[in-house]
């Protein structure tokens, strides 16, 4: 532990070709400031990162700092982290030792203290039982409008994450539609609206050591787990990338759970899973489980699994590991496989510029809907693979955060493992298309939809019937898909439609073309 008073010990760390070590330095804190977003936000983007652990006792600075930085610490810890990332960024290359950043809070400027809330900023009243929640992968898609929602109604929310999905960004040229913020400011941003702190861990769940440190250090009664590569393209562009998504998906799966069962016994795990774990079977789809009566002896089993990605197979491996340890240990685990989200906006993420969340439209990170309102808005065709007849499960990202609280309200049996199918509409590609074509012409965009050569290998056309009961049983209230949603949908995207790279729009990931050599997805 180092006390400097008035200056503070950050790291700058820069990585290069020929260089293969982290660099910390001291720097008064006004130099220090132009360096803390990059340094923290990037992490990974910079093949390190240093572990800080901020005091939620420490003093506040009396002048006033650029972007906001007015409140740091006067102490920390630095340690190196037994598990390096995997480096993405510098394949080839010799390894780089890593370093994890944890921050477990963030302190707000007194100048701009909590303000009283009113209209659609007006909190909910807490939870008969205020519950402590971490949400692992909260500065995500679904993660970050989880966090902000759980904290609006009343349970303290702790935020893990390792960043990494904005080094994807990075990695791939491409680009959230909505400017984001980095992850300090908006959890500031927060706080200053509503007076509700969020804490933060920066660091990677496949190292144990940072995990179980956060789990001794916040003790949840409950983990929303979306800390996982989600997507099928980007597993599919290489093997480095397939390795990455399993290992990465699976081993940090596995810590959670072996977390759980050494410091949280009693912790109900939240797992988001995939509608893509089935594949697309010529019977309905149950919810989880399925009896079965086979020469003339019934039983009630898991299930068949029949995943079409790499990314996929994951999540399948995922269910197993839960599934099996809920049997030996006793833990109480919901898995919901969840379908295809869409939209941005939720109560809270409307609430400041500073808290939107991140919007994919291109063609790896990119879920249907989002990219054909994204494509209508800019005037490019509408892209259906192949005869689009496929045909999936879809929520409004408002359903999502409403489907996450009403299983933690709702908590598993101790070593009970509940699988809920986690969407509110069956709707196909071509159905999408002609949706969105209806509601952009009345908008007056002239939409038009070709038909691009399928890159995945998967049926085009196809039978679907997914049940979807016990979410509504327990409280869902859905919010579906109707000419009014998207035509809110097709204006945000249109917004924001000059920070559209229309390059990044068309398919560039093909699942037959996969190999060993890494691969630069190039425009």
């Amino acid at each position: 532990m180092v006390l400097l008073g008035d200056m503070i010990l950050l790291f700058l760390s820069h990585w290069h070709r020929n260089i293969h070590k982290c660099i910390v330095c001291i720097f008064p804190l006004q130099v220090c400031v132009y360096w803390w977003k990059e340094a923290i936000e990037m992490a990974h983007l910079l093949s390190t990162s240093c572990s800080i652990k901020l005091s939620s006792a420490c003093k506040r600075y009396s002048k006033p700092l650029n972007q906001g930085l007015e409140a740091f610490p006067t102490s920390f810890t630095l340690q190196a982290s037994k598990y390096p990332f995997r480096s993405l960024a510098s394949q080839g290359q010799k390894p780089l030792r890593n370093y994890t950043v944890r921050a477990t809070t963030l302190p707000i400027s007194k100048e701009a203290p909590p303000q009283p809330s009113s209209g659609t900023h007006q909190t909910s009243n807490k939870p008969s039982k205020s519950q402590r929640v971490m949400v692992i992968g909260g500065d995500g898609y679904c993660g970050w409008a989880t966090a902000l929602h759980l904290s609006n109604r009343g349970y303290e929310v702790a935020i893990v994450d390792s960043l990494i999905r904005r080094l994807f960004d990075h990695q791939l040229g491409i680009d959230s539609l909505t400017p984001i913020s980095s992850i300090q400011n908006r959890l500031r941003c927060w706080k200053s609206l509503t007076g509700k702190s969020i804490e933060l861990y920066i660091g990677d769940i496949c190292d144990f050591e940072f995990l179980s440190e956060t789990f001794q250090s916040f003790e949840p009664d409950a983990v929303v787990h979306f800390g996982e590569q989600r997507s099928a393209p980007y597993s599919m562009i290489d093997r480095s990338r397939a390795v990455f998504t399993q290992n990465n998906n699976v081993i940090g799966t596995l810590n959670v759970l072996f977390a759980i069962k050494e410091f949280r016994e009693q912790c109900h795990l939240v797992k988001l899973g995939t509608m893509g774990e089935y594949g697309t079977p010529n019977i309905d789809i149950e919810e989880g489980y399925i009896t079965i009566t086979h020469n003339g002896r019934t039983d009630t089993l898991p299930y068949p699994k029949q995943a079409s990605s790499f990314y996929h197979l994951s999540k399948v491996h995922d269910s197993n590991n839960i599934a099996f340890t809920c049997k030996a240990w006793g833990i109480r685990a919901t898995d919901l496989n969840q379908g295809v989200v869409y939209g941005v906006r939720t109560d809270e993420t409307e609430m400041h510029e500073e808290l939107c969340n991140r919007f994919d439209y291109d063609g790896v990170f990119g879920t249907a809907l989002n990219r054909f309102c994204v494509q209508a808005a800019v005037g490019h065709p509408l892209t259906v693979y192949g005869k689009g007849g496929q045909t999936r499960g879809y929520l409004d990202i408002r359903d999502t955060v409403q489907c996450v609280e009403l299983a933690i309200a709702n908590p598993a049996q101790l070593g009970e493992f509940r699988v809920f199918n986690q969407f509110t509409e069956q709707f196909s590609v071509n159905e999408l298309a002609t949706l969105v074509t209806k509601v952009g012409e009345k908008l007056g965009l002239n939409v038009q939809t070709i038909s691009v050569p399928n890159p995945r290998v998967e049926a085009e056309e196809h039978y679907y019937n997914a049940k979807h009961t016990k979410l509504v049983e327990l409280g869902l209230e859905p919010h579906l898909l109707s000419d009014s949603l998207l035509d809110s949908l097709l204006n945000f995207t249109i917004k924001y439609k000059d920070r559209v790279d229309t390059k990044q729009i068309m398919p560039s990931v093909s699942w037959r073309k996969i190999g060993v050599k890494p691969r630069t997805i190039t425009a």
